[in-house]
């Protein structure tokens, strides 16, 4: 028995095109432009727990980070944005699309490194609501993936909160700075995004936070 016949047209590759959100923009890399905002906010990071599951980092300089972001950080896949919070005024982290297959209509959602700034913040939740948003609707995917660290169970509850569906392990699939990386995969699929969209846009709807910023109801994906 064969897979069921669809009518699909590539997608497209992520633009340098800003995304523009009520709180948030993402801004694909550019090192002279936020370079500095950046090492300054993931050093507020005193443990450096922010790169215990990144394949890099962390940066003992300023020039040291500078340099990894001119290197791996300019590339067509991964395509890295800076996040900048508008009510900082200020760049607080990083984002990225990787394994970008348009012929198939996948792309996933990583190195995702959020500054003290931007962790557990309407900011950090609207990133990924909007880039959720592009990769379905303006470059038309089919499937959204989100994949970590298996023993990262931090990245795995905020997979689950941002509706995506665990599918499972795979073994043995990496090794990073000299350990085992056990992946696990999540993804949400097209045809689940307009649901899962009418639970963000209520999440995010300004009468959802007080003056202080802070939630008055939490993230439910219906």
């Amino acid at each position: 028995m064969l897979g069921k016949k669809i009518k699909f047209k590539k997608a497209k590759i992520p633009s340098k095109n800003i995304i523009k959100g009520r709180c948030v923009e993402l801004e694909p890399i550019n090192v002279k432009k936020h370079s500095k905002d950046l090492y300054l906010s993931f050093s507020q990071d005193k443990k450096n727990k922010i790169w215990n599951y990144l394949p890099y980092g962390p940066f003992k300089s300023f020039k040291s980070f500078q340099k990894w972001l001119s290197i791996y950080c300019l590339n067509k896949d991964p395509f890295f944005y800076a996040i900048y919070i508008k009510r900082h005024k200020k760049y607080c982290g990083m984002a990225s699309y990787l394994r970008i297959t348009p012929d198939h209509g996948t792309i996933e959602v990583g190195h995702i490194n959020y500054s003290p700034l931007l962790q557990n913040t309407k900011e950090g939740t609207e990133t990924m609501y909007l880039m959720m948003k592009n990769a379905f609707e303006v470059l038309g995917n089919r499937r959204y993936e989100w994949k970590c660290n298996n023993l990262n169970t931090s990245s795995k509850k905020a997979a689950i909160r941002l509706g995506f569906t665990f599918e499972g392990v795979f073994k043995q699939m990496n090794v990073f700075k000299g350990r085992n990386r056990d992946t696990a995969w999540f993804s949400i699929l097209d045809k689940e995004w307009k649901k899962i969209k009418k639970s963000y846009l209520k999440f995010l709807d300004p009468k959802n936070f007080d003056q202080n910023h802070n939630q008055k109801r939490k993230l439910k994906i219906n």
